[in-house]
């Protein structure tokens, strides 16, 4: 059910859900978050929409969107409110503000009367965010803020802001991309022989924040040199080589979809390691409301990263 309310308020909202919930049984009860979504009002809306409501399959939560129109047209509120099976395990309420209501502050304004009492807030920009997102009125309200560094025009930009403004509490789906690589590595250290990790080498797409953060991620973690280089193909993060004494560990994607891990005195595997969709990420990033100190780490370690011009074959 999608109900339309041009020119409103956020009382007149808060009323409707009462009334929706009353009339129709829509329950509010049992959701464990709300998730500001906080995007420029346009296409972009729907595939966020459709992103948080299946990650609220598995985090039943209120979603709120703020969508900022038109600066220099008349204030005005227009709100919809989406509820059943056009929400998710959700409540989906779309605010459009226009003209002063299209700025931070008003539209931090018009989100808390419609926040859920005692639970957590999330904050998500699916493309540009702020540069620094903990100093915004909408970051200040939650206690995650969630980024996504390789949807935003610039990438490079964006994940330079994401690292020199980081606080605890901020994240970004670039890092969630890469648990299923750091997953894999992990788990092949595991194996014997266990020699010292001697150095490291990460390549992959020339703009691709995902691959310079795991360089990051690598580079603390093991505390040896890793040489970030560009690939001479595949898409996103491509290939990933840990010298040891006894022989290499590879794990190289050169399609963008399936993976070969090799390791010295075991056989070759292929991994499915498609790469991850923004409704994946968004919902792993959910399963956690503390700091992700891992993270943090790893964007300080991109600056003992060394950079290769020469492209590495994949």
């Amino acid at each position: 059910m999608i109900v339309d309310l041009p020119s409103s308020t956020t009382s007149t909202v808060n009323k409707k859900l009462v009334e929706l919930r009353e009339r129709g049984g829509v329950l509010a009860l049992g959701r464990v978050l709300t998730l500001v979504v906080v995007t420029d009002d346009g296409s972009a809306i729907e595939s966020a929409i459709e992103a948080a409501n299946t990650a609220s399959r598995e985090h039943p939560c209120r979603v709120i969107v703020l969508a900022r129109g038109q600066r220099k047209a008349a204030a005005r509120l227009d709100a919809q409110i989406r509820v059943g099976g056009d929400a998710g395990a959700s409540e989906v309420i779309v605010l459009r503000g226009y003209g002063a209501l299209a700025g931070g502050d008003a539209g931090a304004g018009m989100v808390t009367p419609l926040l859920l009492p005692d639970a957590p807030v999330v904050a998500w920009w699916p493309e540009d965010a702020p540069a620094v997102p903990s100093e915004d009125p909408i970051g200040q309200l939650a206690q995650r803020r969630i980024t996504d560094a390789l949807s935003s025009r610039n990438p490079v930009k964006a994940f330079e802001q994401r690292r020199a403004h980081h606080v605890a509490g901020d994240t970004d789906l670039t890092w969630t991309r890469l648990t299923q690589w750091r997953a894999l590595l992990a788990a092949a250290l595991d194996f014997p022989p266990h020699d010292e990790v001697t150095g490291g080498l990460v390549a992959g797409e020339q703009v691709s924040p995902s691959t310079d953060l795991l360089a990051g991620w690598l580079a603390t973690r093991l505390g040896v040199k890793v040489k970030r280089s560009p690939a001479s193909r595949g898409e996103g993060m491509s290939l990933v080589r840990l010298t040891r004494a006894s022989g290499p560990i590879e794990l190289i994607r050169p399609d963008g979809k399936t993976a070969t891990l090799s390791q010295p005195g075991q056989p070759d595997r292929l991994i499915a390691l498609a790469r991850r969709g923004v409704p994946d990420c968004l919902a792993e990033e959910l399963r956690r409301l503390d700091p992700d100190d891992t993270y943090g780490e790893a964007l300080a370690g991109v600056d003992a990263v060394s950079r290769g011009r020469t492209a590495v074959q994949v």
